[in-house]
């Protein structure tokens, strides 16, 4: 275990005038209050932040940093209290140890939300000072080192954590080498099999490349001393992670793997990295297409190189980097290579600093807290924010030249978002590079993007699954809750004006401002809304306003004639909707007369049935076998399904196979909950006249004052057809719901 005098001695190092008091008072301080407690491997749980604190000074951060290191547990696993850190070594750092105590670990298999709560806290205080995720990283990767240790359910679920969080936000942060090392660990316990396939492979590869990467890098040297360019050159060699990672994505072998190996040009100046590529590209030539100059347009980590690929001495292909010593260091460390620590004066223990916000990854960091204002559901944050944290960027142009960073991937709709999000809510169209392209075109550095607006226009609710920012999608769902929330507005609006004459009074929106803490909703829009969602029934509301108010309508319908009444209400159904003859309207659960629907994967002669709620061709399918009674073919989403879980043997794989030639209509069952009013059924059986389907059933199963759901049992041609038709539904007047059932 490190003492007392060599850490002092570590941050002496790199900082001469270092605050010895400060480091030798955390210190003794925090191994006083661990006092006895021990870790998983039996060493002295002291040992723990030492090693933080040690993984700090390799990073050449202050001394404040060093003893915040020290002390970061203590209010989590000792006596200490924020108070008493107060008091011993200022509010600055109280604060901070006081943040790290707060940040909870980052559960992958707890809910959802509380995971996205954690992750929204860390950012948060990352926000204020990024000295806690110096800390907090350190700490992570502290851990991962001494993961054998663990119990193996715990060692896979801290592994999967810290390559779901931890290492991709170190590396959007610009902490390339505590990614790596991260990253290595997490992957040796995730997948250890394939780790070590890999690292063997990479071990074989790099002794028998030896004598081609001493030669090469002995002609790069030599080029750059005949051209008395002060440069050093050194080859690397791709981590296993990052190897195994672009086989799966890209589908590669070993051997197709060009940049297993590459090299690293660091020079004094930004005027040598250019001289050294010129010099390089008239001495080899260039392989198009990989070259990129992350100098001019650097990386939102602030990462800055120039990555090229030559075919090189001995007609290999090299990759190179070309940077100057200052952007290695930024490479390598990310914001802890920033001087951000300035002295503010006032205080003895040297804890007193500003932080500088003005790095790439800072905004970055900004843009993500935005969105926490802006709203989004813990969920969405935590899946918009895990998106882009594992994205590369690409770097494109708007008509004025401002610079757009954006995740690969990203299309139009992507960049209008990214400039503002009246852009993208306004977008019908752009233009890539002075040509109109789709809007689902995916962009590529150096395009210029220009996007056509129209005030008319409201984002549609499939834009989200083609876009690939949380920005974007954040935007799209609340632009659609919005949308969605002034229908149900306007419906209500229709049903509180009827429910008002109908009681002899008059309807005003102002008569709703008093009574709005009694129907408990902020504002007016929100009453009419909920009235449109079927939340809040119309009397509730019209005795709010008339608390006086007595409804003597009181009607009793019997039983039989309750019953009359719906077979009346068939039979109108059955003249609307043009249910088919008695041959036809077959019960969909009973095998088909003629057992012929052509399923591929069905083998034999068995006889074939839909469940229930049907199937229709572009649904994922599955077959169940039913003994002595045939197959039943079920949506791969029906819940009903669960009840084959303990029987995969059962289980049948098929899948549609129709003939064009003979096109024939499938079962799907809907609810519709529409306006209890006159009218209300000749609508939807327009609806779904126009649309071309055939209604099997219908069935009246909720009446209240203001609603009926029914449950319609249709036949449709596919997929398409069945989406096609419940959209329309659900743009009816007369509807304030439709959906598809799934079991």
């Amino acid at each position: 275990m490190m003492r007392q005098y060599e850490l002092v001695e570590r941050v002496q190092r790199y900082k001469p005038d270092v605050n010895e008091a400060l480091l030798n008072k955390a210190y003794v301080y925090a191994m006083q209050k661990h006092g006895h407690q021990k870790r998983a491997s039996g060493d002295p749980y002291f040992s723990h932040p030492l090693e933080v604190a040690a993984i700090l000074t390799d990073m050449h951060l202050d001394e404040a940093t060093i003893a915040v290191a020290l002390l970061h547990d203590t209010i989590e696993d000792t006596t200490a209290t924020r108070a008493e850190i107060d008091e011993l070594f200022g509010p600055d750092m109280g604060k901070l140890v006081e943040g790290l105590t707060k940040l909870k670990k980052l559960d992958l298999v707890s809910k959802k939300a509380e995971q996205a709560e954690n992750l929204r806290k860390l950012l948060l205080a990352i926000s204020e000072d990024v000295r806690v995720l110096l800390v907090k990283l350190a700490d992570r990767l502290h851990n991962m080192r001494t993961l054998d240790h663990m119990r193996d359910d715990k060692r896979l679920r801290i592994a999967e954590e810290t390559m779901e969080i931890y290492a991709p936000l170190a590396g959007r942060m610009g902490m390339q080498g505590m990614r790596e090392e991260l990253e290595e660990i997490a992957f040796r316990y995730i997948n250890p099999e394939a780790y070590r396939t890999v690292t063997a492979r990479l071990a074989e590869i790099s002794e028998r490349n030896k004598g081609v990467l001493a030669e090469i890098e002995h002609a790069l040297s030599a080029l750059f001393e005949k051209h008395t360019i002060k440069a050093g050159v050194k080859s690397r060699q791709k981590k296993p992670w990052s190897v195994f990672r672009k086989m799966e994505a890209k589908a590669l072998s070993f051997e197709q793997l060009s940049d297993i190996f590459g090299f690293r040009v660091v020079v004094d100046t930004v005027e040598d990295c250019y001289r050294a590529l010129g010099l390089i590209h008239t001495t080899w030539s260039m392989v198009p297409g990989r070259f990129k100059d992350y100098i001019s347009t650097p990386k939102q980590n602030d990462y800055r190189s120039i990555h090229t690929t030559i075919v090189g001495p001995s007609r290999q292909r090299v990759e190179l980097q070309i940077r100057t010593r200052e952007m290695n260091k930024i490479a390598e460390y990310g914001v802890a290579a920033h001087s951000i620590y300035k002295d503010t004066g006032g205080k003895a223990n040297g804890a007193t600093h500003t932080i500088s916000k003005e790095t790439n990854a800072y905004a970055w960091l900004r843009r993500t807290i935005e969105q926490l204002a802006e709203g989004d559901n813990p969920e969405d944050f935590l899946e918009n924010t895990k998106l882009e944290l594992f994205q590369d960027q690409v770097f494109c142009f708007t008509p004025k030249g401002m610079l757009i960073a954006l995740p690969r991937g990203a299309t139009p709709i992507d960049f209008a978002y990214a400039v503002h999000t009246d852009v993208g809510d306004t977008c019908v169209g752009a233009k890539v590079n002075g040509r109109v392209m789709p809007l689902m075109t995916e962009l590529k550095n150096g395009d210029e993007v220009e996007i056509i607006r129209s005030k008319a226009q409201v984002p549609p609710a499939a834009w989200e699954s083609i876009v690939v920012t949380g920005k974007a999608r954040a935007a799209i769902r609340r632009a659609t809750k919005n949308a969605i929330r002034k229908q149900y507005s306007g419906l209500g609006m229709r049903i509180l004006e009827r429910a008002f004459e109908r009681g002899g009074k008059t309807f005003s929106k102002e008569n709703l401002k008093p009574v709005l803490h009694r129907l408990a909703r902020k504002d007016i829009e929100d009453v009419l809304a909920a009235v449109g969602r079927g939340e809040l029934a119309s009397a509730d509301v019209l005795k709010a306003v008339f608390p006086d108010y007595k409804d003597e309508r009181v009607t009793v319908t019997p039983p039989k004639q309750r019953e009359e009444g719906w077979s009346r209400i068939r039979n109108a159904a059955g003249m609307l909707f043009q249910i088919p003859g008695r041959a036809a309207r077959r019960d969909k659960t009973q095998p088909r007369d003629d057992a012929a629907v052509p399923i591929r994967g069905v083998r034999g002669d068995l006889p074939v049935r839909f469940a229930p709620e049907g199937a229709v061709p572009g649904d994922r399918i599955v077959g169940i076998i039913q003994p002595g009674s045939g197959i039943t073919i079920y949506p791969i989403q029906s819940p009903s399904l669960t009840a084959f879980d303990d029987q995969p043997e059962r289980w049948i794989d098929v899948r549609w196979d129709i003939d064009e030639n003979n096109r024939e209509r499938f079962p799907a069952r809907i609810s519709v909950t529409a306006i209890n009013a006159p009218g209300s059924l000749a609508d939807i059986a327009q609806v779904v006249a126009s649309n071309d389907a055939n209604i099997h059933t219908l069935s009246m199963v909720r009446t209240a004052p203001d609603f009926t759901e029914m449950l319609i049992d249709l036949e449709v041609w596919d997929l398409k057809h069945l989406n096609r038709l419940l959209s329309q539904l659900k743009e009816n007047s007369s509807v304030s719901d439709a959906r598809r059932v799934n079991g």
